[in-house]
């Protein structure tokens, strides 16, 4: 079973922490980028807050490849977001898909999310946690670069900057930032915004698994509230990544 690494008990990634601590987000990224040149990728959900990590990218390592995970079930405002964020920063990300269309899936085998927990989880193996297995291997990455941030939800609070997740090393450059933060940020950069932020939506993912909500509960806006996870970035032994 393939895990993620505490911090704390991996020496090389505890001193790697230490250095990403004594930095900002867009020296982190710099560094990042020094120190694993083409054995790194980042990810992109072209989210709610996916325009602050994206232009951090562009302004400070923008060689660095930029994975998106296309499920197949993503609002229609989410496609169209994506595509005014690549023209607005410049850039074109690497689109992983599922090996199987959303059509055939629900013709052969129906709707697994409306299938309980287990259901889900399939889900996940096969829409998201493969094509982001394949997009590693194919790209020939070791470490990856997310967004994450540990305000989002009680599954990232206790995260550091860097951990490894099996072999890949992952690193969130803007794992404590704050969402007054991200905010700001977006505001100073004038950084177009996700169209569904004005309906709502306190966090986003695929269509049928995520409702408008209110911030301080926002963990109650993912797949009914059973989990807040989509399958990428799981706890300890819950993972099937395979490098």
């Amino acid at each position: 079973m393939n895990t993620t690494t505490n911090a704390a008990t991996d020496p090389e990634v505890a001193s790697l922490n230490k250095e990403l601590e004594r930095l900002d987000s867009p020296g982190r990224i710099a560094l990042l980028a020094e120190r694993f040149g083409g054995g790194v990728i980042a990810t992109t959900s072209f989210g709610l807050q996916a325009a602050v990590m994206l232009k951090l990218l562009k302004d400070n390592a923008p060689e660095i490849p930029i994975v998106f995970i296309d499920t197949g079930y993503l609002f229609a405002e989410t496609y169209r977001y994506a595509a005014l964020l690549e023209e607005h920063l410049g850039f074109e990300a690497v689109v992983y898909q599922p090996a199987i269309t959303a059509a055939r899936r629900e013709a052969i085998w129906g709707r697994p999310w409306e299938e309980g927990a287990e259901g889900m989880e399939q889900y996940a193996r096969v829409h998201k946690i493969e094509p982001m297995n394949r997009a590693l291997q194919e790209l020939g990455a070791d470490a990856w670069i997310s967004g994450l941030r540990r305000i989002q939800s009680s599954t990232r609070s206790g995260r550091a900057i860097a951990e490894k997740q099996s072999k890949t090393l992952k690193l969130y450059p803007i794992i404590d930032w704050d969402d007054e933060q991200v905010d700001r940020y977006i505001r100073e950069h004038a950084l177009p915004r996700h169209p569904l932020a004005a309906a709502g939506y306190v966090t986003m993912g695929d269509w049928h698994s995520t409702k408008p909500g209110v911030r301080s509960a926002k963990e109650s806006t993912r797949f009914n509230g059973e989990k807040y996870e989509c399958g990428l970035h799981l706890d300890s032994g819950q993972q099937d990544f395979q490098i």
